[in-house]
């Protein structure tokens, strides 16, 4: 049953916690306590992670058929029947009603209502992929992205801050770039291998057919770097602490720029089919998603010595954990 949950697809729940973590000093500055603050966003990851839980066995019922051709997938305990149909939609139900109470903690009324928006319309997106937009080639990479932009604001909503278009930006491109690294992954980690005359990849999943190696070659690549620039544009505006004239913040691009490209290497020699696998199994990768976090951790903590960033609300809504830049002067 642990299992079935996919507990290690949680990490995709960090993305919650994203807006509250770049937000915090702003949050603080207007009298929020970080405690309170930290505890809202991990309720509200929590409740994302076990609706997410919900709509994998939702989609393991509606993919077993498919799955028991996958040489890893077989083994999920729905696809080899380890846990019986009517048992595994009990189950899914259940996780849905655990997310929705977790959701009723949220301190704010107003928090819990648009966290409460913001799953459900990951739900319905999720169910959308599984019945019709993982079959269209693009489509289904950009479902599966607007996932990851839902986790984001429903972290900001659970906390009270707005999400701005640098955060939505890096948010999409890099779930566009995890997405397109899973089709590569795919076919990397079935190449070769053919059933009735087509490949294993096109038989697991169809829209494989509409893709070719070069195409998510050239995707991967092109997400990856778009999503390293707009990150270094926010770092860039960015009213981070400065120490001798130097954007801490800065530093944060190293370990993204490895841990991206790393993503890439792994991917192209077929060692994983997902690059989320790479959260738990490549230490090279965790290294520098470690180092990333903590900088940033860091240099959040230290906030802004001279208070509150240009253009934050003084009342209980902060503008945003990013700040859009004035580029008019420029």
């Amino acid at each position: 049953m642990i299992k079935a949950a996919r507990p290690k697809q949680w990490s995709k729940s960090a993305f919650v916690l994203v807006g509250p973590l770049y937000g915090l000093s702003d949050l603080a500055a207007q009298g929020r306590e970080t405690v309170e603050i930290l505890l809202t966003a991990l309720l509200a990851a929590l409740a994302f992670a076990l609706a997410s839980s919900a709509c994998y066995i939702f989609n393991d019922l509606m993919d077993r058929e498919a799955d028991r051709h996958h040489p890893r997938k077989c083994r999920r305990p729905i696809a080899c029947g380890e846990i019986s149909l009517g048992l595994a939609r009990l189950y899914g139900l259940g996780l849905l009603i655990a997310a929705a109470v977790v959701t009723l903690l949220i301190p704010s009324e107003t928090g819990r209502l648009w966290l409460g928006v913001t799953i459900g319309l990951h739900v319905i997106n999720v169910f959308s992929y599984s019945v019709l937009w993982k079959h269209i080639a693009i489509a289904d990479v950009m479902s599966l992205s607007l996932g990851f932009v839902l986790r984001v604001m429903g972290g900001c909503a659970a906390v009270g801050i707005e999400p701005t278009v640098w955060l939505l930006n890096v948010t999409f491109f890099l779930s566009m770039f995890l997405a397109f690294g899973k089709r590569l992954g795919e076919r990397r980690t079935l190449a070769g291998v053919t059933v009735s005359g087509g490949s294993l990849a096109e038989e697991h999943r169809r829209v494989q057919g509409s893709y070719t190696d070069a195409m998510l070659q050239m995707s991967v690549v092109i997400s990856a770097v778009t999503t390293l620039v707009v990150y270094a544009f926010y770092v860039q505006a960015k009213d981070a602490p400065v120490v001798v004239g130097f954007n801490l913040l800065w530093l944060t691009i190293l370990p993204a720029t490895f841990g991206l490209l790393r993503c890439i290497l792994v991917l192209e020699h077929g060692l994983f089919d997902d690059p989320t696998e790479l959260a738990y199994r490549d230490r090279s990768f965790q290294a520098a998603g470690l180092l990333f976090v903590l900088i940033t951790v860091l240099v959040m903590l230290i906030g802004h010595p001279d208070g509150p960033v240009e253009g934050a609300v003084p009342d209980e809504q902060v503008r945003s954990p990013l700040v859009v830049p004035d580029l008019s002067d420029d």
